[in-house]
């Protein structure tokens, strides 16, 4: 069992950076691939970024590649998305999520309740 704990939302301007964190708890961490999604009202959840269970390798989306960064932090039970550069799109809930089928995130086992994070001037 894994519990994911989001924090770090808020709101900002455009150009401007946040950083999300997802506290997990279980035993079993160190074995999930994490990752991030978002979704916004009326939209269906749409991936953001995922790391495989030991950090090595990393995905991000396209809208976000060279913007955010997803780490994952197995000493601290942790998964952060650092996001610069801000823009208004990049408004939504983010979802931590856990896999331990690996970074596909195709359906992944454990979610967390969301954060909001609005980008507005």
């Amino acid at each position: 069992q894994v519990q994911l704990v989001e924090s770090g939302g808020g709101w900002v301007q455009p150009g401007d950076s946040l950083r999300l964190s997802c506290a997990a708890s279980g035993r079993s961490f160190r074995d999930y691939a994490m990752g991030w999604f978002r979704q916004t009202l009326g939209k269906d959840r749409e991936f953001v970024a995922s790391v495989n269970w030991n950090n090595r390798n990393r995905y991000h989306a396209h809208s976000v590649r060279g913007r955010f960064t997803i780490s994952k932090d197995v000493t601290k039970n942790m998964v952060t998305l650092q996001m610069n550069n801000l823009k208004p799109e990049d408004t939504a809930v983010y979802y931590c999520a856990a896999d331990l089928a690996g970074p596909d995130m195709r359906n992944p086992d454990y979610w967390g309740q969301g954060t909001q994070v609005t980008v507005s001037s």
